[in-house]
C-alpha cells in the first residue's frame, strides 16, 4: 500500500480532514497526517479519534535526534489546505514548522507533492503569495491555485474547499495500489 502524508494548516476545510482522510483509504492509501500547531489546535479534540482512524500518530512536531519515525516513507505528499503562511513558509524556505520542514525537504528527497492552498482575495492581492506559488512550481511542486484547482474566495465567504480535485492530482501521480 501506498503512503500518502496528508498536511493541513489552519483554514476552515482543515475541520473536513477526517472525510478526506476516509476517501483517500477508499482510494488505497495509507495515511498519514501532520497538521500545523494552529491547525492542531483547531482539531484538538477530535487528534485521538484522527490517530485511530489512520493508524499512526498524528504530527505536529519534529522527532528528537536518534528518535525513529513514526510513520511510513512518504510515495506522495499532499498539503492542503495550505494557508497564506504556510506557502510563503515554504517557498522561503522557513522550516520552523514540522510540515514546513517535510515538504521543503521533499524537494530534495524528489517525493512528489501537490499543493493546494486556501487563501481569501484579500491575502491572495499580497504580492508575495503569488511569487511564493510561482517559486514553488518552478521547484516542481504542483500547487493546485487558480483556475483548475483553488479559486480564492472573498473574506468570510465559505465556499467548497476542491478536495475532490486534490486527492485526484495525488492519484494521478502516484497510484496508491500495488
Amino acid at each position: 500500500m501506498a503512503t500518502l502524508y496528508l498536511f493541513g494548516s489552519a483554514a476552515p476545510p482543515v475541520l473536513e480532514i477526517s472525510g478526506v482522510i476516509k476517501q483517500a483509504q477508499s482510494r488505497g492509501w495509507d495515511v498519514c497526517l501532520g497538521l500545523t500547531p494552529s491547525a492542531a489546535k483547531w482539531l484538538e479534540a477530535d487528534l485521538p479519534a484522527l490517530e485511530e482512524l489512520t493508524g499512526h500518530p498524528v504530527r505536529l512536531n519534529y522527532k528528537l535526534p536518534g528518535q525513529p519515525d513514526a510513520w511510513p516513507p512518504a510515495d506522495v505528499i499532499l498539503f492542503a489546505p495550505a494557508t497564506f503562511n504556510s506557502v510563503n513558509h515554504w517557498a522561503l524556505g522557513l522550516t520552523d514548522r514540522f510540515v514546513v520542514g517535510v515538504v521543503a525537504e521533499a524537494i530534495g528527497k524528489e517525493i512528489p507533492t501537490v499543493a493546494m492552498p486556501c487563501v481569501n482575495a484579500a491575502y491572495a492581492q499580497h504580492p508575495q503569495f503569488h511569487w511564493s506559488v510561482d517559486a514553488l512550481r518552478s521547484m516542481g511542486i504542483e500547487v493546485l491555485y487558480g483556475e483548475g484547482g483553488f479559486v480564492p474566495n472573498q473574506p468570510g465567504e465559505k465556499l467548497p474547499f476542491p478536495w475532490q480535485l486534490a486527492l485526484d492530482a495525488v492519484d494521478a501521480i502516484v497510484s496508491p495500489r500495488p
